[in-house]
């Protein structure tokens, strides 16, 4: 019997500028330098004649029916434009904690689509693929090839991989799930106007630790004031990171909840890891390496 097997890797927003909302659709529109974590859910596809798609794992849960699952979307959206395409029984084993700020969802439509396009012998840099990523969801076209980049627009353009040193890093989500839709209420943008703040500097392929880390400080994420309206409960998660030895930057990702901090050493991150972990043992926690 013949298994394909992936990984989906949390997708990390180490910055995210929103720029302001187009009037041409009312998307907000983005810049965000995004890294992959280490480790994450994992995908399996078993080639035959149904689509289909079950899910185990400690958040397996909270994933949503399963008819509506970015893996089934993504299978079918890349079938539109692939008549014809093989496909099969996908198992997603989750790991990773639903509406948190990282992609999950979107790490797992993506790993779908890089099966299938094994599966059916399509080239990783296939335009089908980013036509079917970009038909599913806005992080999706981000996490087909999870590697440091910059994510732009409203998540319709990526920049180039950016091969940035390896990052230390603790995550921590507080166990409220956070939509993404009222965290951008809350932001208050109407359509057509530009969102205040300084540019994004620019992020040179390569570059260290420590310099990457001095180039983040002045960022943001204009999302993180707005989400915790949503969710109050971030700042003590930003808080308990802050208040961690070695810790040299904490920022929410994405929409939230989830936060990292990032740590001078993989020593310093797990110590900071178990510390967190037994002064909140409901939250989830986790130590990472970032790139």
């Amino acid at each position: 019997m013949s298994l394909f097997v992936t990984r989906a890797p949390a997708k990390i927003n180490l910055t995210l500028h929103v720029l302001g909302r187009r009037a041409g659709d009312g998307y907000h529109e983005l810049e965000s330098l995004v890294v992959f974590t280490g480790a994450g859910d994992t995908l399996t596809l078993v080639p035959g004649p149904d689509l289909t798609l079950t899910v185990s794992g400690p958040t397996a849960g909270p994933a949503g029916p399963l008819d509506d699952n970015l893996v089934i979307r993504a299978a079918r959206n890349l079938a539109r434009v692939r008549p014809g395409l093989a496909h099969g029984a996908f198992h997603l084993v989750k790991r990773l904690p639903v509406a948190a700020g990282i992609g999950g969802g979107s790490s797992d439509a993506a790993a779908a689509l890089r099966l299938l396009a094994r599966l059916n012998g399509i080239a990783p840099d296939d335009p089908d693929l980013l036509t079917a990523a970009r038909a599913t969801g806005a992080d999706v076209p981000v996490c087909l090839d999870p590697r440091a980049r910059m994510m732009l627009g409203a998540g319709e353009s990526i920049g180039p991989a950016l091969a940035l040193a390896p990052l230390p890093a603790v995550l921590i989500n507080p166990g409220v799930p956070v939509e993404t839709a009222p965290v951008f209420r809350a932001l208050g943008l109407s359509v057509g106007a530009r969102h205040p703040g300084a540019a994004h500097p620019e992020i040179a392929a390569g570059t260290d630790a420590a310099t990457l880390v001095r180039t983040l400080l002045p960022t943001r994420n204009d999302l993180e004031a707005p989400a915790l309206t949503v969710a109050p409960v971030i700042a003590d998660a930003l808080e308990a990171l802050r208040g961690c030895a070695g810790c040299r930057l904490a920022r929410m990702s994405g929409s939230g909840a989830t936060v990292f901090g990032l740590f001078g050493s993989r020593s310093d991150a797990a110590r900071a890891a178990r510390s967190v972990r037994a002064a909140y043992p409901r939250w989830w926690v986790a130590s990472a390496i970032l790139r």
